[in-house]
């Protein structure tokens, strides 16, 4: 049965940006040229995509105008698809391990908040077997392809959509966005990640001239093991969020702390409750303020919720020490 209802609304919102500035034939930098946007259903929920593309601006270069994409956008979806990679490898998982029939997993995906039809969960099926059982010496379109950009920039990346189930292993090109090879493991130890790079290395034509990932140890040790001497990049957030970590845990006790200076705003709202005068619309508005700040949480390793948290109270205290300074209590 199709869907006949409208795409539900993005609930978040994440922002990618390029890992590689210059460009890769003229080592100069290529500009941000403009800003697309996608949705993608997740298991997560419905995001909103702004991928910031960057082009080289030399009319000189091979490159010139080409568009270079966000490298984790692969990650998250396959080309002109509204659902991620995560929904395909689940897909594949219910079908090859559990054997679910079409339906069981159209359910399956319905009762973890996937907005999806069964009719797409049987074309997602088909990805995944197309994924699984790609193989770049069998596709002469990706072998010119390849051919013609005269390098490839590997980007890796694993995923599980739960825990015991096999991990979808996606190895792709940044240039061109394609998949280059697809496979599901048991396992993610250095020897299977350095099998699978081998594979793609035997298979291409044209050098590997770099390699983009998260940074997860065996990913690390795969790279330098099958490609010796190859700059790796690792993935920005990723960095940044292993480089804050320290920091992080002092951000979320200081939270803590913060937290257990301001409880007690249930107990003042009732007291105001059936007022219906200026003070007491005034004592409802702060403690609406209270609440909203220590239930709003940041995003580290950029927005650390701890520092976000004392700047808002200390906001709400600035205004009431104002008020207090005209003679004005908001007190019963």
């Amino acid at each position: 049965m199709a869907k006949t209802d409208c795409r539900p609304k993005a609930s978040a919102e994440k922002t990618l940006h390029t890992c590689i500035k210059r460009c890769l034939h003229c080592r100069k930098t290529m500009w941000s040229a403009y800003v697309n946007a996608r949705i993608v259903i997740t298991l997560e929920g419905c995001k909103r995509l702004r991928l910031h593309i960057r082009r080289c601006q030399d009319r000189a270069c091979p490159r010139y105008h080409k568009p270079y994409r966000p490298e984790a956008e692969g990650r998250l979806a396959l080309p002109e698809h509204h659902f991620g990679l995560d929904v395909i490898a689940l897909i594949g998982a219910l079908r090859y391990q559990q054997h679910r029939s079409v339906p069981e997993i159209h359910q399956v995906l319905v009762a973890r908040g996937v907005d999806i039809c069964e009719r797409s969960v049987t074309n997602l099926l088909d990805r995944y077997d197309e994924l699984v059982s790609l193989r770049l010496s069998d596709s002469r379109r990706l072998q010119a392809l390849t051919r013609k950009q005269g390098k490839v920039i590997l980007a890796l990346d694993g995923l599980q959509p739960d825990v015991g189930h096999e991990v979808l292993w996606v190895l792709r090109d940044c240039l061109s966005g394609e998949v280059l090879l697809a496979r599901s493991l048991l396992s993610s130890t250095e020897q299977d990640l350095a099998g699978l790079i081998d594979e793609v290395k035997q298979s291409l034509s044209v050098p590997i001239e770099g390699a983009v990932s998260d940074g997860q140890h065996s990913i690390r040790n795969a790279v330098a093991s099958a490609l010796p001497g190859i700059p790796h990049q690792l993935c920005h957030f990723h960095y940044l969020r292993e480089a804050a970590r320290p920091l992080y845990e002092q951000d979320r006790h200081a939270k803590k702390e913060l937290k257990k200076r301001v409880r007690g705003i249930r107990p003042i709202e009732r007291q105001v409750e059936g007022r219906t005068d200026a003070r007491a619309d005034a004592i409802r508005g702060y403690c609406s303020a209270v609440r909203s700040a220590i239930t709003d949480d940041g995003r580290p390793p950029l927005r650390p919720s701890g520092l976000r948290l004392h700047e808002r109270l200390s906001a709400i205290r600035a205004s009431l020490d104002g008020i207090r300074k005209k003679g004005v209590s908001v007190r019963n």
